[in-house]
């Protein structure tokens, strides 16, 4: 895992990828650091983060894009694939590698605070812990750019997915709101869930009958736990995109508050993410 980590880590670094992400990284946090904090005389270092998460939308898919998506169009992956290291270890090499990329920025927006503190009262705990929620963010959608580009040997297309899905975690409280809180809308939005998970199924296992099988099964458990108790369907749809909105989470740690569900929330997050990209190359490794 070492070799691969310092392998990316040295691709990433002599790449313009990498100095791009840092660049505009620090480019907009100066920007808003300087209109906010410093000529705004606004104390609250959280609101500044809060600011330029948006930027994530574009940056997390040009810097995660290539991670495995360019070895396979490159056939290098072939190389990795026979390698004595397991995929576990291959994937968590690439990621910290990412990580470590990321945290050049953090590290020197780390100092902002000690800035703003020469010009004022500034809270401290409150700044760091803001920042600390901004690295559990940042940290968890590299991890989803990471497994999207492990579905595909495209890295365009592996940014554009990205794109797509850090685009409506972002738009996610929106989405809900849009949605009726009746039974009968939840209900119709969980059969098509069944439904897309059926198909997601067959793609991975190309097995009509199990596929078709748990499809219909899923169906048929919807429909009559909506027949005995249509009001637990209730506003639960909302309840179910909410945990998508990713941002959210980010909302508590911008006010000071060291919200451990995030940090569960977002560490979840992390593993589901990179443990399908392993399930993702680990597949294709036996094929």
């Amino acid at each position: 895992m070492t070799a691969i980590y310092k392998r990316e880590l040295k691709s990433y670094l002599t790449s313009m990828i990498g100095y791009v992400f840092i660049f505009f990284i620090l480019l907009l946090e100066g920007i808003y650091f300087t209109a906010y904090n410093m000529q705004g005389a606004y104390p609250v270092f959280g609101s500044t983060l809060s600011a330029i998460a948006f930027a994530f939308l574009i940056l997390v898919p040009i810097l995660t894009m290539k991670t495995i998506a360019e070895e396979r169009r490159q056939k290098t992956d072939q190389l990795l694939l026979t390698a004595p290291v397991s995929v576990s270890k291959i994937v968590t090499g690439k990621y910290l590698a990412l990580i470590t990329v990321y945290m050049i920025p953090m590290i020197i927006i780390s100092l902002y605070p000690l800035i703003m503190m020469k010009y004022g009262t500034v809270s401290v705990p409150m700044s760091y812990t803001a920042i600390f929620g901004f690295v559990l963010l940042g940290s968890a959608q590299i991890a989803m750019g990471v497994y999207f580009s492990s579905i595909t040997e495209n890295p365009v297309i592996a940014a554009v997915i990205t794109f797509i899905a850090l685009f409506l975690c972002y738009m996610m409280e929106g989405i809900a709101s849009l949605i009726p809180g009746t039974s009968m809308a939840s209900l119709l939005i969980y059969m098509i869930l069944a439904a897309v998970l059926a198909v997601i199924i067959y793609n991975m296992i190309k097995s009509l009958w199990i596929a078709g099988i748990i499809g219909v099964l899923g169906e048929l458990g919807l429909i009559v736990s909506y027949v005995i108790k249509s009001s637990v369907f209730e506003g639960s749809i909302q309840k179910v995109l909410n945990i998508f909105n990713i941002v959210s989470h980010f909302d508590n740690f911008t006010g000071g508050i060291l919200d451990l569900q995030g940090v569960i929330y977002f560490l979840s997050v992390i593993v589901i993410f990179l443990f399908l990209s392993v399930q993702t190359i680990t597949k294709r490794r036996w094929n």
